[in-house]
């Protein structure tokens, strides 16, 4: 999809007030059924994000010779199986309140960044045949380096189609060698919240970012009492109820928030999702039982009989668009609303060793609330106050394993799956921030959103690298607008991902030669991750243009005045 058709999509403002757009998002029925040879493609091309070259070129091909085994060599060298795609990491360089004043004399120079980030996130999926439901909840707990911390909590239900095929490796046949591929696509909603620890104020910043942290740490225990109570209470409403809140409420810290959140977050999302596994089926010898072939000793022999399987995936990959809407209510955005676009890919290969990768690009747009609910109602223009734009890029790896095994009973087939690892990774975060403060600007951004005019939105979006560089003759306005007036900064983080996963699974296939379809009578999925980035390396910003255009990059003092704190 072009950049242009994608902002023109999430930028449809013909909705609730506050809520993104649900009637374009809508998937036809020929997109369902194309789903896995798209999905396939995904996965091609994320491979070259994960792996080095070298190993990425091999991956690729081994993909095209599964998913064209009569075709070989010649089809697989057509180049349907380049490297593309945008996609998905963590941004750093967004949070929130506005700079409270001018830093260091340089107006160019944001007034905080992102220290730390640690990021726990559980997954169930249930499938039902060809239908998945999924339900998730992630925790933020966010360190800012001007001694602020924040907690965020979201809530996600999801629904989709799945479906999956498979097929014998050439030459591997005799052996049970055996691929399959499977492809998925969900949509999905949720809804949370986000608190601002910012009431230690010591003058500081290091001294207030552990007494903030402190806060939320002790606040998010409390939040995680007070929903046992209530699960308590649901399924034994003759608990004493009494005595879990009494507990709870000894969590709270000492500055305790209001137990209602500063921003109230909806979220919409979609995602297709795909990967590739590898595995090895066993047989029976074939002897004993029914007369079917004549065996020499009278009593006859059966053909081999399937016992079962073991599979590892090789590589797994997704597609996801968000939509997360931010509603102030207290704290320095009270009254403003924020609309944050994201479009990611990721991708992951190795069925012992783990590697990942992922690229992100997102778009977050902020109004003055109450005037954005008003023209809304009246179908009037609306008037964007702060633009930002970040770009990351994740990649690493780390030891680790998904695997699982199955065995047959007839058709029927019973499989479980799980694994598990760690993954060490680097990011690179860039962000371009510009606050839209004259009508002119405000409707630039507003048509480039919207698709209007001479310079819609395209893909990919520039980057505030671009932005720091002179400009071209043929610079558009909001590349003009960003080079001019944006608040351009580049960070770095090393993160440490642990995850877990366990799967169980109930279907029945039909072969047909060497493709066979599964089709999953029923199952259920695990999925639990915690992800802790850090920063590293050297936060810089590019102060203002000098003498020929460029925007020379700067250490970015604000950034590294206060040290993260160990979680």
């Amino acid at each position: 999809m072009k950049g242009a058709e994608r902002f023109r999509r999430w930028h449809a403002h013909d909705h609730i007030p506050g809520a993104p757009s649900q009637r374009d998002r809508g998937q036809s029925g020929a997109e369902y059924a194309a789903m896995v040879g798209v999905v396939s493609l995904v996965v091609a091309a994320i491979v070259g994000l994960s792996v080095p070259a070298d190993e990425a070129t091999g991956l690729k091909s081994a993909v095209c010779r599964i998913l064209h085994p009569l075709s070989g060599a010649e089809a697989c060298s057509s180049g349907d199986y380049a490297d593309g795609g945008d996609g998905g990491g963590d941004g750093g360089g967004g949070g929130p309140g506005e700079d409270p004043f001018v830093p260091n004399g340089d107006p160019f120079e944001p007034a905080k960044c992102l220290l730390s980030q640690d990021q726990t996130k559980a997954t169930v999926v249930i499938q039902v045949a060809f239908i998945k439901i999924s339900t998730s909840e992630t925790v933020k707990l966010q360190q800012w380096s001007d001694g602020t911390v924040t907690l965020e909590r979201v809530t996600e239900t999801g629904g989709g189609v799945t479906a999956s095929i498979s097929a014998g490796i050439p030459g591997l046949k005799d052996w049970g060698g055996s691929a399959s591929l499977s492809g998925s696509y969900m949509a999905g909603s949720g809804n949370g919240g986000q608190w601002l620890f910012n009431g230690n104020k010591s003058g500081d910043p290091q001294a207030d970012l552990a007494a903030n942290l402190e806060d939320a740490q002790k606040f998010a225990a409390y939040l995680k009492a007070n929903d046992g109570c209530r699960y308590q209470s649901g399924y034994n409403p003759g608990a004493a109820m009494g005595a879990c809140s009494q507990d709870a409420a000894s969590k709270k810290p000492d500055l305790e928030p209001e137990l209602a959140p500063d921003v109230d977050i909806t979220k919409t999302s979609t995602e297709v999702s795909g990967g590739v596994s590898f595995g090895k089926s066993f047989k029976s010898n074939g002897k004993g039982g029914k007369d079917t072939k004549g065996g020499k000793d009278g009593k006859g022999a059966d053909g081999p009989k399937d016992l079962g399987s073991v599979s590892f995936e090789g590589l797994s990959g997704a597609m996801t668009e968000d939509v997360v809407v931010m509603r102030a209510k207290t704290g320095p955005d009270a009254g403003k609303i924020t609309f944050v676009y994201t479009f990611s890919v990721s991708g992951t290969a190795g069925g012992v060793a783990q590697a990942k990768g992922s690229r992100m690009q997102q778009v977050a747009v902020t109004y003055d609330a109450a005037a954005y609910d008003a023209e809304e109602k009246s179908g009037d223009p609306h008037h964007p106050q702060k633009l930002t734009i970040t770009t990351s890029q994740e990649s690493g790896d780390g030891p680790g394993f998904q695997a699982g095994a199955g065995a047959n009973a007839g058709p029927v087939t019973i499989d479980v799956g799980g694994g598990g690892g760690t993954v060490n990774s680097q990011i690179h975060t860039e962000s371009a921030e510009v606050t839209l403060d004259n009508d002119g600007d405000s409707t630039a951004v507003e048509d480039w959103l919207r698709g209007r005019g001479d310079a819609p939105a395209s893909n990919p979006l520039p980057t505030p690298s671009d932005a720091a560089e002179a400009l071209d003759d043929d610079a558009g306005p909001i590349e003009r607008l960003l080079h001019d007036k944006g608040k351009l900064t580049r960070l770095d983080y090393k993160a440490n991902t642990d995850w877990w996963n366990a799967s169980l699974g109930i279907g029945f296939g039909i072969s047909a030669g060497q493709v066979s379809l599964g089709f999953k009578l029923f199952g259920i999925d695990i999925t639990h991750e915690q992800k802790e980035q850090t920063i590293t390396g050297d936060p810089t910003y590019a102060t203002g243009p000098k003498s020929g255009g460029a925007r020379p990059w700067v250490e970015w003092k604000n950034c590294t005045r206060t040290k993260p704190i160990p979680t």
